[in-house]
């Protein structure tokens, strides 16, 4: 698929839809070809590849906090309980985008566009 049909479809810029793409092709989730008939492909199976991969390649560790990771940061007296609480929501967020492919994302959709207003249900 082409960068510009992406970019187009998702209504994003080109440059950002490229610099995305340019990621994840360092990242070997994606590969792409030149020409008129090139564009990006997946190169792993999308039933291996699951959201969380994506986002830490592009965004970096998930659940981030002020951009450390939450056993990173420290708290001012009063709010010592917060590093746990983050390391618990980093553990859920996991839980969920570690389990979801592009498979799964792609039958979802497929379900949404049959049942409109289900996109979030399993």
């Amino acid at each position: 698929m082409k960068g510009e049909l992406i970019a187009g479809s998702q209504k994003l810029p080109l440059k950002f839809v490229e610099n995305i793409l340019g990621e994840l092709k360092h990242a070997g989730i994606v590969v792409s070809q030149r020409g008129p008939e090139g564009g990006y492909q997946l190169a792993v199976p999308p039933e291996t590849l699951s959201v969380a991969e994506v986002i830490r390649v592009v965004d970096g560790p998930l659940a981030a906090v002020a951009g450390m990771r939450p056993e990173m940061v420290s708290y001012p007296p009063g709010a010592e309980a917060l590093p746990g609480v983050w390391l618990e929501a980093r553990t859920a967020l996991r839980a969920v985008l570690e389990q979801i492919t592009f498979a799964d994302l792609v039958e979802r959709s497929k379900r949404a566009e049959a049942t409109p207003g289900e996109a979030g249900v399993a």
